[in-house]
């Protein structure tokens, strides 16, 4: 193949940087897959990314971004001829700093290990929703070590990594107190939240209200409040923001709390998340939420949308 459609950028910048670009096809390494990308989601990462904010970005222009994609497998390495064959339907976790791409094109390769089939009854935009952000809802439950029966807090909870959250600890027998702005109340309910309380400032005031006391764990899915006053003595936030300012820190060590960053990149066995996750939604445990489907040229009007903030789910690019 000469080239494929993708969506690229040459400078960082607002989302006008985003263009539709012909770029290499990419060739997979013998633990491998190339994927015949059918829907791309589009990410808080990746604006991070095209603002210029992720200093693992190191290879010269065109950049592109995406880390989240449904699609065909239409090539495999030697070494993932085991588990996958050519015209397998998948979703896959692909790494947005790859100089040989990332998932807003035609095509995408992608670690073995972090590619599994497509959730059957799930449309190929649903199911593009699920790998990064459920694995992301993963680390943060797992993060937690919360006891049997234990009450967790989840901040962004409407978002779609907060919705993966109340559900995943849902389905081990957490009980969960989520944030809510007035018009997601009954989302974050229909999620499976015990407790809902209003979104806004002073999380950890809100919850300590609506708990009655303090909780086993927060987990942060969005926002920059970790509620570190809403947690117990040697309790836990796990957070997919990063580690929080000085100030939070300083009170979390001072109570005996450890705060979580959590990374999906750097997670050593995506494999058996992936099929958990794939388990739980096809069980119907997991609600795949998409907020939107654009063709992928649209991508600047998708990234727009998504700093404008108030979407429910995920916009998908579709190739």
């Amino acid at each position: 193949m000469d080239g494929m459609r993708a969506i690229g950028f040459e400078r960082f910048g607002g989302p006008e940087v985003l263009r539709e670009i012909v770029h290499p096809v990419p060739e997979p390494t013998p633990d491998e897959v190339r994927i015949r990308v059918t829907a791309a989601t589009v990410n808080p990462g990746d604006v991070y990314q095209r603002k210029g904010h992720v200093p693992s970005l190191r290879h010269a222009p065109p950049w592109m971004v995406g880390m989240e994609a449904a699609g065909i497998v239409e090539a495999v390495g030697p070494l993932a001829s085991e588990r996958f064959s050519v015209g397998d339907r998948v979703i896959a976790h692909v790494n947005p700093v790859d100089p040989r791409g990332a998932a807003y094109g035609e095509f995408a390769v992608a670690s073995a290990d972090r590619v599994i089939p497509a959730p059957s009854g799930a449309s190929d935009a649903e199911s593009a929703t699920l790998p990064m952000n459920g694995m992301t809802a993963w680390l943060l439950v797992e993060a937690l070590r919360l006891p049997p029966g234990g009450v967790l807090a989840v901040i962004g909870a409407a978002g779609a990594v907060g919705g993966y959250v109340i559900q995943l600890a849902r389905a081990v027998g957490h009980t969960v107190i989520a944030d809510a702005a007035a018009g997601d109340e009954e989302l974050v309910r229909s999620l499976g939240a015990d407790v809902v309380f209003p979104r806004g400032r002073d999380a950890g005031a809100q919850i300590l209200r609506a708990a009655g006391g303090q909780v086993d764990g927060v987990a942060v899915a969005a926002g920059s409040d970790l509620a570190v006053s809403a947690v117990k003595r040697g309790g836990v936030v796990a957070t997919a923001i990063g580690a929080g300012e000085g100030a939070q820190l300083a009170r979390a060590q001072a109570n005996g709390i450890r705060v979580v960053p959590v990374r999906v990149d750097l997670a050593p066995a995506p494999a058996p998340m992936l099929q958990g996750l794939r388990d739980l939604a096809e069980a119907g445990a997991l609600t795949l939420r998409v907020a939107d489907e654009l063709p992928a040229a649209e991508a600047p009007a998708a990234h727009r949308r998504l700093e404008a903030g108030g979407l429910r789910g995920r916009q998908v690019l579709r190739f």
